[in-house]
């Protein structure tokens, strides 16, 4: 069964860091690329990062600098690293994997950034 899971969001200060995870199944080269994309209230899921199966990276600007994102092939599991976190970067952030045909989401994970 294909699944994306999501973990390691939460509650963070601004300037803090929190490391998102993908586990992918049931193998990460099942994809040819896999991205974190957010989505908060009232607005429309946006791209924040992608990874492709060659390791090629891009990142929506907003985030360029502070996040990065990275796989491990042999976990299975992509991440997204985010440091500086703002109040602006809260949301829900969902893992999309792209294959031949079609795509893939996760459930997705809560991100909130506040004092």
């Amino acid at each position: 069964q294909v699944q994306l899971v999501e973990s390691g969001g939460g509650l963070v200060q601004p300037g803090g860091s929190l490391r998102l995870s993908c586990a992918a199944s049931p193998s990460i080269f099942y994809f040819l690329s896999l991205g974190w994309y957010r989505q908060a209230p009232g607005k429309q899921r946006d791209l924040v990062a992608e990874i492709t199966s060659g390791h090629s990276t891009s990142y929506t600007d907003s985030v360029k600098g502070r996040f990065t994102i990275s796989r491990d092939n042999a976990k299975n599991t992509v991440y997204l690293q985010m440091n500086d976190l703002k109040p602006e970067d809260t949301a829900v952030y969902y893992c999309r994997g792209r294959f031949v045909g079609g795509d893939y989401w996760g459930q997705g994970t809560q991100v909130t950034v506040s004092s």
